[in-house]
């Protein structure tokens, strides 16, 4: 009988200690905005009951949008959206209750830089001479 009530407490205490739940969900985002025409990734952190944080992901989370499309944690973003913003809801798929809203704006600017051809680099004589100039130098 000791043997079995000592498997029994270990095993209690082991299931304890590995059921931590999410108390609360937080966005961690990696840009202020969302680009159109891309996959922008949607970060998702879990605060456990024990302080301890823990990244979420699809199969954990059930994600929603006010527009786009989620692949996993990742929501797209058509080029033809007119909007300025989108709201982004997630909430946890074993217990719904547990949600979370935020609303990220659209990339407005875009700057638009020409860059040179090959043949204008190696025909800028001022770029060939300030090479020289070093080599020489």
């Amino acid at each position: 009988m000791k043997p079995f009530l000592t498997l029994f407490f270990a095993l209690s205490l082991t299931v304890t200690a590995s059921s931590q739940k999410v108390d609360s969900l937080f966005f961690n985002l990696y840009t202020d905005s969302l680009k159109k025409g891309t996959h922008n990734y949607i970060n998702v952190d879990g605060k456990l009951s024990n302080g301890q944080w823990l990244p979420l992901t699809g199969k954990e989370l059930v994600f929603s949008s006010s527009y786009g499309k989620f692949d996993g944690n990742s929501l797209f973003v058509d080029t033809n959206f007119k909007g300025e913003k989108i709201s982004v809801k997630v909430a946890l798929k074993n217990d719904p209750s547990v949600t979370r809203e935020i609303t990220i704006f659209i990339k407005k600017y875009f700057p638009v830089e020409r860059l040179k051809t090959v043949d204008e680099i190696l025909g800028d004589p001022r770029r060939r001479n300030s090479r020289n100039k070093k080599a020489l130098g």
